[in-house]
């Protein structure tokens, strides 16, 4: 197989490459992708959620499950931790014995009646005969669900689902539009959520469930029960065929869910939605025009690239309006294209991000200003961002290589004085092990844990401040990191040649490359062998020279 071209935008007539999308690879095992329905970097990703809990439930969904509880509009791809899960929905005919209302609506399903691929997803609730299907805008979820036989169908929102629910609200607002929000708080700390639903059937408000938490039985042989409200809500529509939901999402307010809504949709008609967002993915996947290869590596190939641009999401509404990293809510300026979030930066800033800056320049244009964004906003660069919440998760200040990097490709249009200012900040933030780093010129094992790794990871993101100083004529700057940058030979070890730990000055004995401990990120020391990859003729050196 050989990629034959690069393209920004392919025009008409492209390839029904979303067809190419298996969007079931990495469902299994520990992948922690999802299946679902969304747009190229879209704000919804409406997938079915069949796993409640434990790491393999990451993304919602695992293919080994034969339940689905319902559909939610947002969803991880392919992340190590859980979160998001927000504004799970679920058409019902009838109920399933349960103590909780997810053990009563819930419902089976069958594989072989999984259908799906970039833009479009769909399967048959067995419970509730009933076929679901989705698709998507950027910003809007679209349903369409379709009976076996007409009967009375019963619309469940469940706010609780799934993580901590700090508050939240549901209304009705005439007799087609629900609206609300919910805020939780999980990986993300403090994470806002607002909707706004539009049915094209008429519904009589049910209101707040209830569910038995307490039951007694008294001497006299009576039975008591004790009930508490909980935020599950339900709709109820009476009989019918067929049943199509549009809910916007937005992360500032209602209103702005009702104005992603509007602006992105126009009218019940699924197949036409559908037919749009497939069309996007045909535009997108396009960018990378490959010749030759069996159809499995075609498939491969495509949903890898598929995966590689769901993320990051686009985080502001359509009249520019986002939550910042100080969690309040700010306007984007005329021209300042769109805010992102969901930003993994030490999983991405090697390879995604570079792909991104070659195939989605403007994109990245964009995501360099967000980056900078939450710096003023918040006061650092992004690390591991999600919902405007800085996760203190993983290592590094891995925004500087992507703002670095993408400069390289010659996109520009952001402030360099103020991207040099976080970048410093970054570097001088004198926490998880930089303190030693800056005093030692390597970071103690006793000090700090991953300690081999922080080093490496530093010393490379040092390299990216010295280049991007030199390039906008701060040579004080460039000298003191580059002179940083170096940090690494102070953990190579002079007889393995490998990057070891040090403790109290000396090598930490007992070394094995293969050994994945406390000293490396998730990794061992074959693997970050070869992380200094700006200075390789400093490498080469320590490895033995030319010979």
């Amino acid at each position: 197989m050989v990629i034959a071209a690069s393209l920004i935008g392919c025009g008409g007539g492209s390839e029904a490459l979303h067809r190419e999308v298996n969007p079931w690879i990495g469902t299994g095992g520990h992948g922690h992708t999802y299946p679902g329905a969304t747009s190229p970097f879209g704000m919804v990703q409406l997938s079915p959620d069949t796993r409640l809990e434990g790491w393999d439930g990451c993304g919602g969904y695992h293919d080994t499950d034969s339940l689905i509880y319902g559909f939610s509009h947002t969803h991880l791809q392919g992340t190590g931790v859980s979160d998001y899960g927000d504004i799970l929905v679920m058409p019902c005919t009838q109920y399933r014995q349960g103590d909780s209302w997810r053990d009563k609506y819930k419902s089976a399903f069958r594989k072989s009646t999984e259908r799906g691929h970039a833009g479009y997803y769909g399967v048959h609730l067995d419970d509730h005969g009933v076929l679901a299907e989705l698709t998507t805008t950027p910003r809007v979820g679209i349903h369409r669900y379709t009976l076996d036989e007409p009967d009375t169908l019963t619309w469940i929102v469940d706010l609780e689902h799934r993580d901590e629910l700090v508050h939240y609200s549901i209304e009705p607002r005439g007799t087609r539009m629900l609206v609300g929000h919910r805020v939780s708080q999980n990986w993300a700390e403090e994470q806002h959520v607002y909707f706004a639903m539009a049915f094209d059937h008429d519904f009589e408000w049910g209101d707040q469930l209830g569910e038995i938490t307490r039951v007694d039985t008294l001497e006299d042989g009576s039975l008591v029960q004790e009930m508490s409200m909980v935020p599950v809500f339900v709709a109820d529509f009476g009989v019918l065929s067929e049943l199509n939901v549009h809910v916007g999402l937005s992360f500032c307010d209602i209103e702005g869910a009702i104005q992603n809504l509007e602006a992105e949709v126009d009218g019940f008609d699924f197949d036409r939605h559908r037919a749009a967002c497939e069309a996007q993915w045909d535009d997108q996947l396009c960018r990378i025009a490959i010749e030759g290869g069996t159809q499995d590596e075609r498939t491969t190939f495509y949903t890898a690239l598929y995966h590689a641009t769901t993320v990051p999401n686009v985080a502001s509404d359509v009249d520019g309006r986002y939550r910042g990293t100080d969690l309040r809510v700010h306007q984007l300026e005329q021209g300042q294209g769109e805010h992102y979030s969901v930003f993994s930066l030490w999983d991405t800033y090697r390879a995604l991000h570079p792909l991104l800056a070659w195939i989605e320049p403007n994109r990245t244009r964009d995501m360099v200003h967000t980056m900078l964004r939450m710096y003023e906003d918040g006061g650092q660069l992004p690390v591991w961002e999600l919902a405007a919440n800085y996760t203190g998760c993983m290592i590094g200040y891995h925004s500087v290589p992507v703002i670095v990097d993408a400069e390289q490709w010659g996109i520009e249009g952001w402030d360099a004085e103020v991207a040099l200012e976080a970048m410093v900040q970054a570097a001088d933030s004198m926490h998880l092990g930089l303190d030693a780093y800056a005093e030692l010129g390597y970071i103690p094992s006793d000090h700090e844990h991953e300690s081999v790794s922080k080093t490496l990871e530093y010393a490379f993101d040092d390299a990216c401040i010295a280049r991007y100083a030199s390039a906008h004529d701060r040579p004080d700057l460039a000298s003191r990191f580059a002179k940083r940058a170096a940090s690494w030979k102070n953990l190579a070890h002079p007889e393995t040649g490998f990057i070891q730990a040090k403790r109290q000055g000396a090598w930490v004995e007992g070394f094995d490359p293969r050994e994945v401990n406390f000293n490396f990120t998730e990794a061992n020391g074959w693997q970050y062998l070869f992380a200094p990859v700006h200075d390789v003729a400093g490498q080469r050196d320590i490895l033995g020279g030319d010979e």
